[in-house]
This record gives C-alpha cells, structure tokens and sequence, in this order.
C-alpha cells in the first residue's frame, strides 16, 4: 500500500501548502527518499563484500566455520561500522572453542580486512552511494549511534546525506548569485567609466 499513502501524502500537502513550500517539500522528500534507498542497498552490497572477502581468506588460510562465520560478519555488518566487530568477536569465540592459535590469527586477519574494508570498500560503496564525504559518513554513524543506538546508525547516514546535499545546493546558489552580482557591478563600473571619459 505504499504508493495508495505516498499519493495521499502528496494530495494532501497539495491542499494545505503554498504552492512554493509543497514544491520544496516535495524536493527535500525526494532527495531522502533517493538517499535511504542507495544506502540500504549499498549497505548490502557492502556486507556481502565483507562476508565474501572472509569466506574465501578463511578457507584459503585454512581456518574452520568459513561460510558460518563470513555470513555472519555479513549480516552483522549491516551495522555501519561497528557491527562487523559484533560478528568478529562470536567468530573467535567459535574458533576459540576448536583452536586458541586459529582464533588469534583469524583476530589477526580480521583486524587487516577490517582496514581494507573500512578505508576502501565502505567509502567508496557506501559514502559514494550517498553522495557523502567518509568523514561525515564517520560523524553520521557517531553521532546517530550516541543518541539513538544501531537504530541511529542506520538512518543518521541518510538524513546527513540530504542535509549535506541542501546545504550544498544552497551554498553554490548563493556563490554563483554573488557572483553575478560582482560581474554586474563590474560591468557597471565599466560602463561607467567609458561614459565619463
């Protein structure tokens, strides 16, 4: 029933709003609409990367509970950030258990594809995804995990998304009007100045 409610929505805004906010309402909505549904599926693109990349480097190390523990860092790291670290910590208590040494070297490992990951693949997935910058993708998932949990992890990264794309449209509209006013003024200036003489 979702499109039955969006078209609702949107009659109603129409009813009810000046014409000028509705059409800036309904270009603020599009904007996150877009950005939720990029992150969601970049998300999952990126833990099925991170699983993948676990499932083969445990079995080409030899480590056991390969596809076990690769899909279970996948589904955890559906948590941004931190949640592949959640699904770290129950490979190795699961390595731990058959072999001490096979569960510090698979710490080892996890640390090294845990950088790979984090400074390669989740930027350039995720942060690209969202048209946002990895620092702000950083702060997004700080900040929304401060206050509201995994729950704020998982949505502060859109909504820091459209913010950050407003603002910048915002920023460069006012630059360019700026802009056009110095290169007026110049030409005033100009002109003046031929008519003078």
């Amino acid at each position: 029933q979702k499109e039955i409610l969006v078209d609702q929505g949107k009659r109603l805004m129409h009813a009810y709003l000046p014409q000028r906010l509705f059409r800036q309402v309904m270009k603020v909505l599009g904007i996150l609409y877009k950005n939720f549904t990029n992150f969601i599926s970049s998300q999952c693109l990126e833990a099925v990367i991170l699983g993948t990349l676990f499932v083969f480097a445990m079995a080409i190390f030899g480590f056991p509970y390969a596809v076990l523990i690769g899909t279970l860092i996948a589904v955890t790291a559906l948590v941004p950030i931190v949640g592949a670290f959640i699904g770290c910590a129950v490979g190795a208590f699961l390595i731990l258990v058959e072999d001490p040494i096979l569960a510090i070297g698979f710490v080892i490992m996890f640390l090294v594809i845990q950088q790979l990951e984090g400074n390669l693949i989740y930027p350039k997935v995720v942060g690209n995804s969202v048209g946002l910058p990895a620092i702000w993708v950083l702060v997004a998932v700080s900040v929304g995990g401060s206050l509201f949990g995994v729950v704020g992890m998982l949505i502060f990264i859109p909504i820091t998304s459209t913010l950050y794309t407003l603002l910048r449209e915002d920023v460069n509209e006012r630059n360019a009007k700026k802009a056009r006013l110095a290169a007026k003024a110049k030409a005033d200036a100009m002109a003046e100045a031929k008519r003078k003489k």
